[in-house]
Order: structure tokens, then sequence, then C-alpha cells
């Protein structure tokens, strides 16, 4: 895959894959749809329920839009994340380093947790985000990394399919390219490796709201919740583990 940079409607960043004819986020608002999903139905969701630690499994790293967001929620909601992310084919630090994200949250986001990191640049007692968000991709690949008190990333370089599991989460972040050019990545097979996996009241979110998907979903064993959408989406999902 040779992704080209592209522009969505609320300024930031994406990627479009022209072999599949897909992008790796909404070109309505890569932030937008991130921050929505994944931040706002995920996190902040079970934070709501008095979770003070949350292991999550990120099932996609690509530009890791959606590690730094969660990164600086931690310090927003006082809350650890514990975070594992899968990537089979991992981004070019040539294509990494002109992502815009650091700039456009930075220009709006007050609250960086501290950052423990040699290569970190602090000021004031605080890092700039270009910095984690470069600390986040350039980490070691199978290694756990303490990049705070309250968050600690695992990346594992390798599918879903071929994976064994020897944790549990509460939440996963289902972020696969679509159904529509990646159809092995939406089985039941593969959503019952995840229940499995999934910590009882734990869920699964996804922006993904087909009707094929949600019926699959069941039939692994979740709950589904058809919640609003981001902008210029009207729906996306919720799974839960009851």
């Amino acid at each position: 895959m040779h992704p080209t940079l592209i522009t969505t409607a609320d300024g930031s960043h994406s990627l479009y894959v022209k072999d599949l004819d897909e992008h790796y986020h909404s070109v309505h608002g890569a932030i937008q749809e991130a921050q929505h999903v994944f931040i706002k139905t995920g996190i902040q969701h079970l934070v709501s329920q008095n979770y003070k630690a949350i292991n999550i499994l990120e099932v996609g790293f690509g530009t890791g839009l959606n590690t730094l967001l969660s990164y600086l929620e931690t310090e927003k909601l006082n809350v650890t994340l514990n975070y594992t992310s899968l990537e089979a084919f991992p981004l070019s630090a040539e294509i990494i380093s002109q992502l815009n994200y650091a700039k456009l949250i930075s220009a709006t986001n007050r609250e960086i947790p501290p950052f423990d990191s040699a290569q970190g640049d602090k000021k004031n007692g605080k890092n700039e985000i270009k910095s984690i968000f470069q600390q986040l991709h350039s980490c070691d690949w199978e290694k756990e990394v303490e990049l705070s008190k309250n968050f600690n990333l695992l990346k594992i370089k390798n599918t879903l399919q071929e994976i064994k599991f020897t944790s549990t989460f509460d939440l996963i972040f289902f972020d696969a390219f679509g159904p529509r050019v990646q159809p092995e990545m939406w089985t039941e097979g593969l959503f019952a490796k995840i229940f499995e996996a999934t910590n009882k009241n734990g869920c699964l979110v996804t922006y993904c709201a087909k009707g094929e998907v949600k019926r699959t979903l069941k039939k692994a064993g979740f709950i589904v919740e058809t919640l609003p959408g981001p902008p210029r989406k009207r729906e996306m999902v919720r799974a839960t583990k009851n």
C-alpha cells in the first residue's frame, strides 16, 4: 500500500489508499471522527461508569491519531490507560512527519500530561504535543513503554487473525478498514475472538454502523447500540459484553 496524504474537512490530515479506494479516516474530519467515536463514546463512557483504569485494545494503530487523543485524555479525566495497539503495516517515518495532528491539537489543548521521555522537549514542565506524537511512533514495538504515570503503550506488529491475547480489555477501538474493502476483518470469528478477550461490561466502539456488522456483533455475543455518529455521519456502533 502506498497511501497519499489528504486534508479532511476539519483541516486534519488523513491518508488515502488508491489500491483499496479507501481512507484511513472520515473525509468530513479525521480528528472530529476520532474524538467522537473513540474518546467520547469509548473512554468518556467508561469513565462515567467510574472506571479509574482502562485496558484498551486498538485494532489499527495507523496514523496514531486515536492513541494521541487517548494519551491527552488521561490528564483531563484523571484516568490510567493501558493501551495495546495492533498494526500489521506500520507507516513510514516520512508519512508520519507530514501529519498535522500535533499542530492542530496544540492550538486548542492546554492540558498536556507530563511526558516521561528522554527525547521529550520539556517546556515549563510540559511537553509539546509534537514530541509526544513522535514518541508514540518511534517507541519500540513489542515492548510496553510507560509514556507517563497514567499512560502505558504496547504496540504489536501483528494481525488480529494471528495474535494470541494474553490480556483482557475493557475497551476495544475497532478501527480497521471498512467491510467493503476488508471483509475478512469483520467476521463473526474475529468478533468472537474479541468478545472472549473483553472484560465483563467492557465494550467495542467503531465508526461502522452497517446492518450486517451489527448482526455479526450480536452473533458473537455483544449487545449492540446504534449511536449518533460524528459530523456528517448519521450513526456509529457501541457493542457491550454484558
